[in-house]
């Protein structure tokens, strides 16, 4: 097939969408297919540009709201859905992480171009993209989520009603840019104004205490859960994207039924938000056993230290068979965003 892979983007996850989407373009031609890369923010992107433009992989933190605010002034737009690359292609590998690439704006300017292109619709997208949204609709759906709070709040009753430590984040965002684990609730503005720099909408949610847990979805089928267990006490970007400060192990040491319960939340939680193709959906496991579903993600990370690949490793998929099977999900208007 001819695939033409989206990556970069104007997002704070733009060097893990580099990192993401270079890996995706090598698996892709191991397996045949003729590849193009594009950029949303430069165009169409040579091998060589991708390595320069990441010469030394994901960084330990995010790029800086001056860089990213350069690339959104240059940056494609609707004018995506226009270039041959894309209109062309039999499918659109989206290897973009957050903001426009995953809220829904992406999907909707390849639904107007008319092309088939991988993982959620516009729709399914923007609402996984917004945790309030989200977290209404996995309530609907009968899994279990922490409390949570949007501001503006009282802040003496968000303390009394949520308790300490709290988590501080942007609604709309994703690899816990602008999160604050708050002990302190003097600083609570101060996490706020963090969370503020990458999103207006600010929610405050309840620490679930206990192990971190990951179901990736491909297709309708749960792959193996995965235990992540960080160095530090947050799976954080930087835990997220430095070899050694996480350990991950799939499958996770669960008895067969509490891999099942969680395995039957992430499919509810998937087609609670209309997802389609792929999603990786991330849960806390309390001492009691009880589960607490965080977040779905839509465009989930490819890189080499991304834990759907080592989800689908778990259940014999090699990294090359996994991006061929979402690609020809897409193809096949399966998993394709087309038409939602």
């Amino acid at each position: 097939m001819r695939i033409t892979v989206l990556l970069g983007g104007t997002s704070a996850e733009r060097d893990v969408s580099l990192a993401s989407g270079s890996r995706v373009i090598a698996a892709l031609r191991e397996r045949g297919h003729t590849v193009t890369a594009v950029d949303p923010a430069r165009g169409v992107m040579t091998d060589a540009a991708i390595r320069d433009a990441l010469p030394s992989g994901v960084q330990r933190a995010w790029p800086t709201q001056a860089s990213l605010a350069r690339l959104r002034a240059q940056s494609l737009g609707p004018a995506l859905g226009m270039l041959e690359e894309v209109r062309g292609a039999d499918v659109v590998f989206n290897a973009l992480h957050g903001g426009e690439g995953e809220n829904g704006t992406t999907q909707a300017i390849l639904d107007a171009a008319g092309v088939r292109y991988t993982g959620s619709g516009a729709l399914g997208s923007a609402i996984a993209m917004d945790k309030d949204l989200s977290k209404i609709l996995f309530r609907a759906a009968g899994v279990p989520t922490a409390d949570w709070r949007m501001i503006p709040v009282d802040e003496s009753r968000v303390i009394a009603d949520l308790g300490l430590p709290l988590i501080v984040k942007p609604s709309k965002q994703g690899s816990t840019v602008g999160l604050t684990l708050l002990r302190d609730a003097t600083r609570l503005r101060e996490a706020i104004a963090l969370a503020q720099e990458h999103d207006d909408e600010v929610m405050l949610e309840r620490f679930i205490p206990g192990r971190e847990l990951t179901v990736g979805v491909l297709g309708d089928t749960p792959l193996p859960v995965g235990e992540i267990i960080p160095k530090n006490e947050l799976y954080d970007y930087e835990a997220k994207y430095t070899a050694g400060m996480a350990r991950e192990i799939f499958p996770a040491p669960l008895s067969p039924s509490e891999a099942q319960t969680v395995q039957q939340h992430a499919l509810h939680a998937f087609r609670a938000l209309k997802l389609r193709g792929y999603a990786r959906i991330d849960f806390r496991m309390m001492n009691d056993g009880t589960f607490y579903c965080l977040e779905a993600n839509t465009n989930p990370g490819l890189t080499d230290l991304s834990l759907i690949p080592q989800a689908a490793a778990a259940a014999g998929i090699a990294f090359p068979d996994l991006c061929d099977r979402i690609a020809q999900l897409a193809a096949s208007g399966r998993g394709s965003g087309e038409g939602q």
